[in-house]
């Protein structure tokens, strides 16, 4: 909010010094002139806004629909488990997702709603969905490591913004067009609107700002370190356990109502994006097997070049993870296989041969177990010359028949999370 105020009382000195020196403002777009932020008064922010609510909802109702079987017992805070990190905007999702997961289900009002329960751990020991936030050693890296990347980003930005002072007039700075990159996503992405700061760059810059933020999500937050994803080690121990929990209660056969069957998470895309890289998701060629390596993977190709990582495919608003674990009698070498859909859609998974549909001992060896030989106190909380890969003894078991993760967007020009 505070970036759009700046944005718009320095439009409108730069307009005014036009109009001073007598410049032609022909080709400044009408909407640009007395322009204000949409969200210009408002004090407070970090609530889930209404198209969030509607969108999380109506993702609860597709789950229900989707896993019908999954959701036919009565509710009990143990059977349906809902945790969300204590940041506001994530239990609002959980209790969205929760009234779309259940409706119908209850007898409160017109929609038949139902009391659920969201739970949620302290900010400073969630190591489960607030990792980063626990993490020392990630902490100092990134505060290292932002300078670096906004170094990376400037000859785009200024190539960028000499080609803006030429098409329109205005002498814009480096830090207007990153604002107005920034705005351009909120109007589009909150708005429903196209044609004003997005219509103010061409198709070709427009994919290399997409690009610049793509670099930043990688390096900070996705395969640009082993640090990155690996602090993510205890979500996805967790995981697993739900998931051999699951495999014992149907082993042995355990009534209805006494086991968990769905575990859902509600985070940020400084959760997720970790998370989908310990899975090995969008990954190209043979990066999966570098990661397994713990070896650096280039950064994403610039355009006009093709890439797999887009930040705006990894971790777009309501974006999710899930992870389905299916029985199959039939087959005996491998009855239990897990299922990795991302926003819904199945996605391959390189540790499994490409598949979106993997043997669970094929995925516990595979794609889990080289990141469960870390120790998350050890990559975290010792210092990096000091660190030693130590197995962790043992990561047991697993527990519920699948996990959901939603979090907020992920690109953002003053490094706050959303």
């Amino acid at each position: 909010m505070r970036e759009l105020d700046h944005l718009s009382a320095h439009i409108g000195e730069l307009i005014r010094d036009a109009e001073e020196q007598n410049l032609s403002l022909k080709q400044v777009p009408d909407w640009l002139r007395g322009w204000k932020s949409p969200w210009r008064g408002k004090l407070k922010g970090g609530e889930l806004i209404s198209k969030g609510e509607h969108e999380l909802y109506d993702l609860g109702i597709r789950v229900r629909g989707t896993f019908p079987d999954l959701f036919d017992e009565e509710y009990h805070p143990d059977v349906y488990v809902l945790k969300a990190t204590q940041v506001p905007r994530a239990s609002s999702s959980a209790v969205a997702f929760g009234m779309g997961l259940f409706s119908g289900k209850g007898t409160l009002g017109p929609g038949n709603h139902r009391a659920f329960a969201v739970t949620s751990e302290s900010r400073a020991s969630d190591i489960k969905l607030r990792f980063h936030d626990c993490c020392e050693n990630y902490k100092d890296f990134r505060k290292k490591q932002e300078p670096g990347v906004d170094k990376l980003k400037e000859p785009i930005l200024d190539e960028i913004t000499a080609s803006l002072v030429s098409r329109y007039g205005l002498k814009f700075t480096r830090q207007d067009t990153a604002s107005l990159w920034f705005l351009c996503k909120q109007e589009a992405s909150l708005l429903d609107i196209t044609d004003q700061a997005c219509g103010l760059f061409s198709p070709d810059e427009v994919a290399s700002l997409e690009w610049t933020d793509d670099l930043e999500v990688f390096i900070l937050k996705g395969y640009g370190n082993s640090l990155n994803y690996r602090m993510g080690v205890p979500l996805l121990k967790d995981v697993l356990e739900s998931m051999e929990e699951a495999i014992k209660a149907r082993e042995e056969k355990f009534p209805p109502g006494s086991y968990e069957k769905a575990r859902l998470r509600f985070a940020h895309a400084e959760t997720v994006v970790p998370f989908s890289c310990l899975l090995g998701l969008f990954l190209e060629g043979s990066e999966f097997l570098q990661i397994q390596r713990e070896q650096p993977l280039d950064l994403p190709l610039k355009p006009p070049q093709t890439r797999n990582w887009r930040g705006s495919t990894v971790a777009p608003f309501g974006g999710n993870n899930m992870l389905v674990l299916y029985n199959c009698p039939s087959n005996t070498s491998s009855p239990y296989f897990v299922q990795v859909l991302h926003n819904e859609h199945p996605i391959p998974m390189p540790g499994c041969g490409g598949a979106d549909f993997c043997p669970f001992e094929v995925f516990k060896d595979k794609i889990a177990a080289p990141h469960l030989k870390h120790d998350y106190h050890v990559i975290c909380n010792v210092k990096p010359e000091a660190v030693e890969h130590r197995p962790v003894s043992g990561y047991a078991k697993l527990s519920a028949f699948f996990r959901w993760l939603i979090w907020g967007d992920d690109t953002k020009s003053d490094k706050v999370e959303l």
